[in-house]
């Protein structure tokens, strides 16, 4: 169990990358190692996922990135595709589907962003004197492609889970189990040569083709063949965005965030809250309480802005004035618990999004989650691509009275929340997690215990918890803090068996002032780790 592991942070002097897995760690190192900046070993870094970890991330997913300059300006890349101009209730209605699928063909109804994002941040990395080609940057995901998938204990359990679901559609069993439909074991190598193929493409002809090429014209017929709703002229259309991001600034930290559709509001309310609550001494029922409370309130006063950024819904700028967040954190009583459960209307579960951080000496830094939104996304593998499609359009409802209602070319919410954090003392920080909907809890956690003076590592690696109708805690949180919460009104359940995916794989890497250096680390409830320079 995490509780157990003794977990320490790596640290070095030019350059640190963390992933949630080993082999996507080094090709982001290596990049560092030649001269890249930390946003080419990023993209390095978040190719060979696509390929090492396809239960988190793969070509058909999104993406949300921050990156900090060297000046200390943060921008946003959001690239969560819109739902395609055929995907509408009516589309899923003339096919007897009163809800959307989570899974299938038909769970495929918006454009995967996260190359068009990979676009923008090769972009952003050459104005800050990157000078990689994009075929350098895929490099280690080709050879590992064409070397086959070893299958993690992460992708194992990931596939346990996924089995039953998504093992009539089409490619997934081809992809990912053995011939008679098992779950293959760890260490077991499976072939992906398409999507090795795919990548090689992408190289030569740049990741444009992705849209509005070679492979684009593969895909859409692909997707055509099997019912999706989604078209060539969707992905054709398709350009992310470079937007502002959130700005937060505290007596103890400033912080970014993406803006909706991204729930890094969620984020940033709940740090904003329990920073009222005058909270001093960590690991206290008095941290975990107001962390748990504040992201109630979080949650609640943010998700029409997140699961419907319209006209008609609060600007996040109004959520977060002294005034909107002192009414809110006054309404957080210290010694009973708010009633819940809550429904949101993000609606992902742990599993399906990977978190990537890196830093260079020159102040560069990234904060980048992409996703397939669940495990394995929609288990639909395009056979000519090899592609692995998303299902983040299962985030929208069919109900045209619902916060989150599928509307042609609207963009669903996304519960990645990539974010970074500056501290009195000098210390930036890129941080992040998977975990769905629980992710800016896990956030609120590490950050927190990080800023009260834990150590990098520890922070990351401690027990934590999850709003899930009660308030599910993981096995060797203190036995006296759980009879505490439980007393203050919380539905209190301890997880006794392992449950290392549950709770999300947290990251973070810090840029220390001074001649102090880099440091960084990925959860040990994963397969990654940090490395560096």
């Amino acid at each position: 169990m995490a509780h157990d592991l003794v977990f320490e942070s790596a640290r070095s002097g030019a350059g640190m990358v963390a992933t949630p897995h080993l082999q996507a760690t080094e090709a982001g190192r290596a990049v560092l190692e030649e001269g890249g900046n930390a946003v080419e070993a990023a993209l390095a870094a978040a190719a060979a996922l696509a390929v090492v970890c396809p239960h988190t991330s793969q070509l058909g997913g999104d993406g949300v990135w921050l990156i900090r300059d060297p000046a200390g300006r943060v921008t946003t890349i959001d690239a969560a595709g819109p739902a395609g101009e055929g995907a509408s209730a009516l589309f899923f209605r003339e096919r007897g589907h009163d809800e959307i699928p989570a899974y299938g063909s038909l769970a495929v109804l918006t454009v995967p962003g996260q190359v068009g994002g990979w676009l923008l941040a090769q972009e952003a990395a050459s104005a800050y004197g990157g000078r990689m080609p994009m075929r350098r940057l895929l490099e280690s995901a080709i050879e590992q492609a064409r070397a086959g998938v070893t299958v993690s204990p992460s992708q194992h359990r990931a596939s346990v889970n996924a089995q039953v679901e998504r093992d009539a559609v089409p490619g997934f069993r081809a992809a990912f189990l053995e011939p008679d439909g098992k779950v293959p074991a760890v260490g077991t190598v499976l072939p992906c040569e398409r999507l090795a193929d795919t990548l090689a493409q992408l190289a030569r002809a740049g990741l444009d083709d992705f849209y509005r090429g070679e492979v684009a014209r593969e895909i859409a017929a692909d997707l055509k063949r099997a019912g999706s709703p989604l078209t060539r002229a969707d992905l054709r259309t398709y350009r992310a965005l470079t937007r502002p991001p959130l700005k937060l600034k505290l007596p103890d930290m400033a912080l970014w965030a993406a803006p909706p559709p991204s729930q890094g509001l969620t984020t940033l309310l709940t740090l904003a809250l329990f920073g009222r609550l005058g909270v001093t001494r960590m690991e206290s029922v008095a941290h975990l309480h107001g962390l748990v409370e504040a992201g109630k309130r979080a949650v609640r006063m943010g998700e029409a802005a997140i699961t419907h950024p319209t006209l008609l819904s609060p600007d996040p700028a109004d959520l977060l004035t002294p005034e909107a967040l002192a009414r809110e954190a006054a309404a957080i009583d210290p010694k009973r618990a708010l009633p819940w459960p809550h429904r949101d209307g993000i609606g992902a579960a742990a599993g399906g999004a990977a978190w990537i951080g890196a830093a260079d000496k020159n102040g560069v830094m990234v904060s980048y989650l992409q996703s397939l939104h669940s495990s394995f996304g929609a288990g639909l593998v395009l056979p000519s691509t090899g592609v692995l499609m998303h299902n983040r359009g299962a985030a929208f409802s069919l109900d045209p009275r619902a916060l989150n209602p599928l509307q042609p070319g609207r963009r669903p919410p996304v519960t990645l929340s990539p974010g970074l954090a500056a501290l009195p003392d000098g210390r930036v920080i890129a941080f992040g997690a998977s975990g769905g909907e629980g992710s800016p809890q896990t956030e609120a956690a590490v950050l927190t215990r990080y800023a009260f003076g834990m150590p990098l590592g520890r922070a990351i690696a401690a027990p934590r918890w999850r709003l899930e109708g009660g308030l599910r805690l993981e096995e060797g949180i203190d036995e006296a803090l759980a009879e505490q919460l439980a007393s203050v009104g919380h539905d209190v359940e301890i997880d006794t068996a392992p449950r290392r995916d549950l709770m999300g794989h947290a990251g973070a890497v810090v840029l220390h002032p001074g001649k102090v250096g880099l440091e960084g680390a990925h959860d040990p409830r994963g397969d990654g780790g940090a490395g560096g320079i």
